[in-house]
């Protein structure tokens, strides 16, 4: 076991990074815990998650069902859940005087319904444990520990070098620095792989005249494909929001999060199949939309809509395939109809780039998870480094996902530092 004067320097002042600092201090009393933040303000994307009410985790408490939300680390974490998982997130803040709540959704909020009782939690219990958090000390560069000679009743002396000149050295280093490019180029020196980071969970871009003019509109069941990913990449189903610049809502995030890197890839320039009524297939639509023509027939199809649609995208929908303002039912075409099957149940839009989701961002991509051991968080390539929260190739859709393996890595890291010694 270590000595009681192990040196533990956590970079990375978010969720990841104060997790981490805290279930080392926790779980080696004795240690010295130092949590490096670059910027004032720890904690900055906690603070304005959820809309700044903060997205801790989602009530899915079963680990083969909780990785299906990961489009890349799902496999990876399915281990580390059965260790650490959101009813052990829920338990821990409850232990620490916050208590959640979970919407309808499934998402789980603090009944404060602020972001703050999150940030002031972490930063109240670091304090606690004894963790020094050191804020507006960005970090110049990180040394492995055959570049650093060990001093004297240490095998393990990672050299910090502080962009104000001053020099830190650790038996053991965690990097929870998000997306960060400079947290990538660290663990890249340390002799890790480094998956292409690019951009997850965000708006599709679709100037479309078929959407002009229905900013605001919803629709709570659509069901959206990228017909470039073939049978590879997850159809998705869910809310949809009709916005300015394009689509927006919970399925389009979602499909942005298992498309990211072929949209990437195409320059965020594709096709997206829209199927509008997915609770109907083309056979049973044609049949209800007959019958409707056949039941119906002096009704105007503009003012008479058989369908769970806003009435302000029907007419959009209708327009867009030739059928006029004042036609009837009766006089709609077997054409006109079959046009109008393929416009509500296979619609195709081009995606002419991407948008932002609030003021957050996840980033797919990061370091290998094949270099990484799950069981500790501990790097493959370099002992007695760890790695916590998004720096790994790790993300989830939206809904508290994120922030939940966040915390598993991050506890993991912090419980396995202790128990795990290096010869």
């Amino acid at each position: 076991m270590f000595s009681n004067s192990l040196q533990v320097i956590v970079i990375g002042g978010g969720a990841a990074g104060f997790f981490g600092a805290i279930a080392t201090a926790n779980a080696h009393p004795h240690a010295r815990v130092t949590l490096l933040e670059a910027g004032r303000h720890p904690l900055a994307k906690v603070r304005i998650s959820g809309g700044g009410r903060c997205n801790v985790t989602h009530s899915c408490f079963d680990p083969t069902a909780l990785v299906t939300h990961y489009p890349r680390g799902g496999k990876a974490l399915r281990g580390a859940f059965s260790r650490f998982q959101p009813q052990d997130t829920i338990a821990w803040f409850a232990s620490h005087g916050v208590q959640l709540k979970t919407e309808a959704d499934g998402r789980m909020f603090p009944i404060t319904d602020d972001s703050e009782t999150i940030v002031e939690c972490l930063m109240k219990t670091a304090a606690a444990a004894g963790v020094e958090l050191r804020t507006g000390t960005p970090v110049k560069s990180v040394s492995p520990p055959e570049d650093s000679p060990a001093q004297e009743g240490s095998k393990q002396r990672f050299k910090i070098e502080l962009k104000s000149g001053e020099t830190l050295r650790c038996d053991r280093l965690i990097l929870a620095t998000g997306s960060n490019p400079q947290g990538y180029r660290w663990a890249k020196a340390l002799g890790h792989t480094i998956e292409p980071p690019v951009p997850s969970l965000f708006t599709f871009n679709i100037p479309d005249p078929r959407l002009q003019e229905l900013a605001g509109v919803s629709v709570q069941e659509v069901r959206l494909r990228l017909p470039e990913a073939g049978k590879s990449l997850k159809e998705q189903t869910g809310p949809v929001l009709i916005t300015h610049w394009g689509l927006s809502g919970p399925a389009v995030l979602k499909l942005s999060a298992w498309g990211a890197k072929l949209l990437h890839d195409h320059h965020y320039q594709t096709t997206l199949e829209v199927n509008w009524l997915p609770q109907y297939n083309q056979e049973s639509l044609r049949k209800m939309l007959l019958a409707v023509k056949s039941q119906l027939p002096q009704r105007a199809i503009a003012t008479h809509c058989p369908v769970p649609l806003p009435k302000r995208l029907w007419v959009s929908l209708i327009s867009s395939v030739g059928i006029k303002e004042q036609e009837r039912w009766a006089e709609l075409s077997k054409k006109s109809l079959n046009q109008l099957i393929l416009e509500l149940n296979q619609g195709r839009f081009l995606i002419k780039g991407k948008g932002v989701f609030k003021e957050e961002f996840v980033t797919c991509g990061g370091v290998s998870l094949k270099e990484v051991n799950f069981q500790t968080l501990e790097s493959r390539k370099c002992p007695g480094l760890y790695f916590a929260g998004e720096i790994l190739d790790i993300d989830g859709v939206t809904g508290g996902f994120n922030f939940q393996s966040a915390w598993t890595t991050a506890w993991l890291a912090g419980q396995a530092m202790v128990d795990t010694p290096h010869a």
